[in-house]
C-alpha cells in the first residue's frame, strides 16, 4: 500500500477530484454522510471568493494514477484524492474521508492541519479569525459526532438545520405565477442583476458578499448548470426569485441551494415557481430524489408546500476556549 500523504489545494483539476470522491463516496454509503456536490461547490466559491482555496484546502492521497472518466468534468492525470478538509470563514472546519479510509486518522491529521492554520491566521488578524471554531454532523452519524466531542468540541444550542428530500416520481405540480411574470433559466445578460439579487437577499452575511465578477467565476465552475440556476423575472424584468439547482448524475439525487427572493417580491408564490421549475427540469434530468436544507422555519413550511419531507438534522458542533495558541 503507497503511503498516505497530505498538501495543499492547487487548482481545478483538485476541484474534480474533489466533486468525484463526493460523488463515489455516497454510492457506498448513507446519502447524507457526505455533502452533495452543489453543496461542496457553493462552499468552494465561498473560498475562492473570499480566502484562498490554496490555503485553506487540505488533500490526502496516495500515488498518482489516471483519473478515470469523472462525473462533472474532463478526465484528468492526477492523484486520487481520499479526503480534503477546508478551513472557511467564521471560522469553520469540515472533512470528508472516502469511505475505505475513513475514522483512520485523516480526519485527526485535517483537523491538526486546520487548528494549525487558525493560529496564523488570529495572529495575523484577530479580528476576522478570532470567532470560536464552527463544525457540525448530521445527527445520525454517530462516528463524526464522537470524533468532534473527542477533539473538544459540543453542540452549540444555537444552530442547527433540518435536510429534506423529495421523490421526483410522478408529475409535478404547475408553477403559478402572477400576471405577467415568467420562470426560466437566468440568460447570459442579466449576470449583474443575478449577482445583485443574491446580495439583496443574503447580506449582511458572507453568503451575500458576491460580486457580478464573483458570479461570472461561479458559472465557470465544474457543475454548475446554467439551465438548473433558475429565476423569477417579473414584467419589468427584475429578478425577483432564484435557486440554483445542482445535480449528481450517478447517484441521481439532486440538491437546491441557495434559495431567496428579493424582499419586495415575497409571499408572491415567485419562490415556489422557481422551485417547481427547478424540480421539473431535474426529473428531466433523470434525478430520482432532491435534497435542500434550511434553519429558517419560514423556508421549510415553503419547502414542505412543494413535496419536501424532513429526513435528518444538522447540528452545529463549537469548540470552546481556544486562545491564539490553540
Amino acid at each position: 500500500m503507497q503511503p498516505i500523504t497530505s498538501r495543499n489545494y492547487t487548482g481545478e483539476s483538485d476541484l474534480q477530484a474533489i466533486l468525484d470522491l463526493l460523488v463515489e463516496s455516497r454510492l457506498q454509503t448513507d446519502d447524507w454522510r457526505y455533502p452533495h456536490v452543489g453543496e461542496l461547490l457553493w462552499n468552494y466559491f465561498m473560498v475562492l471568493i473570499h480566502l484562498e482555496p490554496s490555503k485553506h484546502i487540505r488533500l490526502w492521497q496516495a500515488g498518482e494514477k489516471l483519473v478515470g472518466e469523472p462525473i462533472l468534468g474532463e478526465p484528468i492525470l492526477g492523484e486520487p484524492i481520499l479526503g480534503y478538509a477546508m478551513l472557511g470563514e467564521d471560522p469553520t472546519f469540515d472533512v470528508q474521508v472516502h469511505p475505505d479510509y475513513a475514522w483512520r486518522g485523516i480526519e485527526d491529521e485535517a483537523l491538526d492541519w486546520a487548528e494549525t492554520l487558525l493560529i496564523e491566521l488570529r495572529r495575523s488578524d484577530p479580528e476576522r479569525w478570532g470567532g470560536t471554531l464552527v463544525s457540525g454532523s448530521r445527527q445520525d452519524d454517530s462516528q463524526r459526532m464522537a470524533f468532534l466531542e473527542r477533539h473538544g468540541f459540543h453542540p452549540s444550542g444555537e444552530f442547527s438545520e433540518v435536510n429534506l428530500l423529495r421523490s421526483l416520481e410522478g408529475p409535478l405540480p404547475e408553477p403559478l405565477l402572477p400576471p405577467g411574470c415568467q420562470v426560466r433559466a437566468v440568460q447570459p445578460d442579466e449576470l449583474s442583476d443575478r449577482a445583485a439579487a443574491q446580495r439583496e437577499v443574503w447580506q449582511p452575511w458572507t453568503v451575500g458578499e458576491v460580486s457580478d465578477e464573483d458570479y461570472a467565476q461561479l458559472m465557470r465552475l465544474p457543475g454548475y448548470d446554467p439551465e438548473l440556476d433558475i429565476v423569477s423575472v417579473t414584467p419589468d424584468g427584475v429578478i425577483a426569485a432564484y435557486v440554483n439547482g445542482w445535480a449528481d448524475p450517478l447517484n441521481k439525487i439532486g440538491d437546491l441551494g441557495p434559495v431567496g427572493a428579493r424582499p419586495a417580491y415575497r409571499r408572491q408564490g415567485l419562490t415556489k415557481a422557481v422551485l417547481l421549475e427547478c424540480l421539473r427540469r431535474m426529473q428531466a434530468r433523470g434525478m430520482q430524489r432532491v435534497s435542500v436544507s434550511t434553519n429558517n422555519l419560514p423556508a421549510r413550511r415553503l419547502y414542505e408546500s412543494v413535496g419536501f419531507r424532513v429526513v435528518n438534522e444538522y447540528i452545529e458542533y463549537v469548540k470552546a476556549g481556544q486562545a491564539e495558541g490553540g
